[in-house]
């Protein structure tokens, strides 16, 4: 076997180091930082989406009661299972923020209340999905706002792991709602699924489900993989 020369030899082990040393040193950035660096925010951005951080809770559970439901009105308790973008796979640890208004149809704040939350009123939470992807919320029914036609709503944004930003997704409205016309619900753009729920009343209490797919009509939302389509 012929021998090459010393120095090609060196020249040639030298160029392999160089070439593994640049796959280590380079590694390809992952969609959803790629989509995020981009310039566009996943979801297009949103007033008030930040207040979602507002006393934000050192530890977050799949399950919380807001201040309403201790007060006048109509319990209710909403419950539903988040989904990755294929609709299928359950997706854990995602930060969901609500907020909604009083018996009386207004965002009433709370003494003690940071003066940055206010616009959002005292009924106001946080879940963050368990290992199934589940949450639930137990609050009283939104009453629409005063002399509008306005249907009776709840809001809702996501903080989701992976994507920087947070973003919302369409309020929760209820079928029973004489205010929701079928105007309004063409108008509706199915951010993170169709936020019309059927509530039913077991024992007093109005139950609801309202489930979501992670990036289903949110613009920017980084593509898919191979393994997710």
């Amino acid at each position: 076997m012929k021998r090459l020369p010393a120095f090609t030899l060196f020249l040639f082990l030298l160029q392999g180091l160089l070439a593994c040393n640049g796959q280590t040193k380079a590694p390809s950035r992952p969609p959803t930082e790629a989509s995020a660096s981009s310039g566009k925010p996943v979801g297009g951005g949103c007033d008030g989406c930040e207040l979602m951080f507002v006393g934000l809770p050192a530890t977050l559970n799949a399950v919380d009661t807001s201040a309403g439901w201790h007060e006048k009105g109509q319990r209710l308790v909403i419950q539903g299972t988040v989904y990755q973008r294929d609709g299928k796979t359950l997706a854990p640890g995602v930060l969901l923020y609500y907020w909604q208004t009083d018996n009386n149809g207004y965002y009433s704040p709370k003494p003690g209340l940071d003066e940055r939350a206010k616009q959002h009123g005292h009924l106001r939470g946080w879940v963050k999905t368990d290992s199934r992807g589940h949450y639930a919320i137990y609050t009283i029914r939104p009453a629409p706002y005063p002399a509008r036609n306005t249907p009776a709503h709840l809001h809702f944004s996501v903080k989701e792991p992976g994507i920087r930003n947070e973003y919302y997704l369409d309020d929760i409205v209820f079928d029973d709602d004489p205010l929701l016309t079928q105007e309004t619900r063409k108008s509706m753009e199915n951010r993170g699924g169709n936020g019309v729920v059927k509530p039913t009343l077991s024992k007093g209490i109005l139950l609801a489900q309202r489930n979501i797919v992670l990036g289903l009509n949110i613009p920017h939302y980084p593509p898919q993989t191979g393994s997710e389509k």
